[in-house]
């Protein structure tokens, strides 16, 4: 019944395998289905090409941007282009004033107005706020997504609204349309929305939605936004100042929504459309100087502070170019990267085959094996992540393949060690893994941790070499678990392989030593021509294995049994 447990947990390992390999293709599928994913891992700008566009940025004053307004756009732009779904897009600023972006492939109608946009900082009063959800419990105890909105519904106020605040902004089609909007759906853009009209958003988490009245105070009329401790409560805090105008309508404001009932009491500062913060009027204040508090850290209150700041700035931004381009390494550079991975792996199979013989087979399998859980995996993160497979990244891959050949060399080795110390072929499958394994898992971590530190540390090029590393590391590691040693356990017990075949690649007479019993082994028989070559090599390689206290402990039984060569081996080997 004991020998059967090996087999079991080997049958569960590779169904674990299967099921695994099947939910990812499963999962790809349903994608594939939605229309959002393909069969074919993503590309990035380096190997499929893309759109490249530049920007120059103009001040209202006319005079040239400073270096950290540059790098706040740069900042907003990369955020406008990850918000729309794609990825591996390069965002730099050249000659002082320009700012180039590089999208894979070829970019929407909707990206480009995304990126092409100025920076809008708008101040907008809070009419209604609550949680994101866009569905309710119905009489079936479901939850039900809340119906597009009836277009017969009243879409215009009963009454003119008299300022911003003013509930009667509500009406019932925007109420509908607010119980339905999806704060985490991309088709709903709230940037460009209109400047006198109510506007339904969410902030940048998705976690608070809001209908906003309509424009009170644009960015411009902020000075600047600094951030710092407030000396009577010791909290971070975010200090506006507003110009002349900006203080008069602030005022004004302030004057209207202290007192008020929450959620009319609070104001809203949004940029590209989504909240970045929506405090309460806690006084009036008709100096133009506000401050913003709220359970902010130093880190939180300088990230909202600089949004303020340079999300205030009048720039402007005109398009020089807007140019589809090619791929700039090409797919020439493709195929000869995807050649030295196949040489590569040529290379790890025949050598696997020399070495191993027939267990070179089971290296070869787990290869496969790897290639078709990493190939899917790209293709789920290119759906998932927007990850796009750069040049850099193939390199990660090509890496990866010396990696895993070493997991399966380390581990045959191990089991060959148990063998050469007399135990039979099964005892060194089992014996054998537990030795390599954690030789491995601790080779894996640093390969993993290493891949980590990198991705972090290393410039935008090299994360894709980065990403690759660590992902078919930890693929490398599943495999070796629920592919490699399960397979072997199961073949350990067949004819070919327990018998120790020749060409197995465990062949105990190959090896140096000839199982004969327990705590000892025989000296191959002495034989003239090709068998007594490779008996004499056995000899050799067990004679190597020796050590001083171990040879003379066998010259010693061999003298006892009559001149007969015995090698002992410590109780317990078997």
């Amino acid at each position: 019944m004991a020998t059967s447990t090996p087999v079991r947990h080997a049958w569960r390992a590779l169904t674990g395998l299967l099921v695994i390999t099947a939910i990812l293709f499963g999962v790809n599928a349903i994608g594939v289905m939605l229309g959002k994913s393909s069969w074919v891992p993503s590309l990035a700008l380096d190997l499929q090409g893309g759109t490249q566009i530049v920007l120059e940025a103009e001040t209202a004053s006319g005079a040239d941007p400073t270096a950290e307004q540059m790098e706040q756009a740069v900042t907003i732009i990369r955020q406008r282009v990850d918000a729309s779904g794609v990825g591996e897009a390069d965002v730099t600023t050249q000659a002082g004033n320009q700012i180039v972006v590089q999208i894979p492939g070829q970019a929407d109608d909707e990206t480009r107005n995304r990126i092409e946009a100025s920076a809008q900082l708008q101040l907008r009063a809070v009419l209604y706020t609550g949680a994101p959800a866009n569905t309710f419990v119905g009489d079936d105890g479901n939850a039900t997504p809340y119906p597009t909105p009836d277009p017969s519904l009243q879409a215009t106020p009963t009454a003119s609204p008299t300022n911003g605040s003013d509930p009667a902004w509500i009406t019932p089609a925007l109420q509908a349309e607010y119980l339905a909007y999806d704060c985490s759906d991309p088709a709903n853009d709230p940037a460009n929305a209109p400047k006198d009209e109510p506007l339904i958003t969410c902030d940048k988490d998705g976690t608070v939605k809001y209908i906003l009245g309509p424009v009170e105070l644009d960015g411009s009329s902020i000075d600047d936004a600094t951030f710092g401790l407030q000396t009577n409560n010791n909290q971070w805090a975010v200090n506006l100042q507003f110009d002349a105008d900006g203080t008069k309508t602030f005022g004004e404001i302030s004057q209207r929504l202290y007192g008020a009932t929450a959620p009319l009491n609070q104001f809203a500062f949004v940029l590209d459309g989504y909240v970045l913060s929506a405090p309460s009027m806690n006084g009036v204040i008709l100096d133009g100087k506000p401050s913003i508090t709220g359970s902010f850290t130093q880190e939180s209150a300088k990230v909202l502070a600089d949004q303020l700041k340079y999300g205030a700035l009048p720039l402007s931004f005109t398009v020089v170019s807007s140019d589809s381009v090619s791929a700039t390494l090409g797919s020439q550079q493709l195929m000869i990267g995807l050649i030295a991975g196949l040489i590569g792996l040529a290379l790890v199979a025949i050598y696997s085959l020399i070495v191993y013989r027939a267990l070179g087979f089971i290296i070869i399998a787990s290869l496969v094996v790897m290639a078709v859980l990493t190939y899917i995996t790209l293709c789920i993160l290119a759906w998932r992540m927007g990850f796009r497979l750069s040049l850099a990244g193939v390199a990660g891959l090509i890496v990866t393949i010396g990696f895993t050949a070493d997991s399966f060399i380390v581990y045959f080795e191990r089991i060959r060690d148990e063998l050469r110390d007399g135990k039979s072929i099964t005892a060194a499958v089992e014996d054998g893994w537990g030795r390599a394994k954690r030789t491995i898992y601790i080779s894996k971590s640093i390969n993993v941790l290493a891949a980590i530190v990198l991705y972090i540390l290393a410039d935008a090029t090299v994360k894709g070499f980065a990403f690759t590393l660590g992902l078919t590391t930890a693929i490398d590691v599943l495999i070796f678990i629920l592919f490699t040693h399960p397979v072997l356990q199961l073949l350990a017990r067949t004819k070919f392989f327990g018998s120790g075949h020749p060409l197995s690649g465990l062949d105990p007479t190959a090896l140096g030593a000839v199982y004969r019993g327990r705590a000892q082994f025989r000296d191959p028989v002495l034989t003239t021509g090709t068998a007594g070559r490779r008996n004499a090599k056995s000899r050799g390689e067990a004679a190597r294995r020796q050590t001083i206290a171990e040879r003379k402990q066998a010259e010693q039984a061999a003298a006892e049994s009559g001149g007969k060569p015995v090698t002992t081996v410590k109780e317990g080997d078997d």
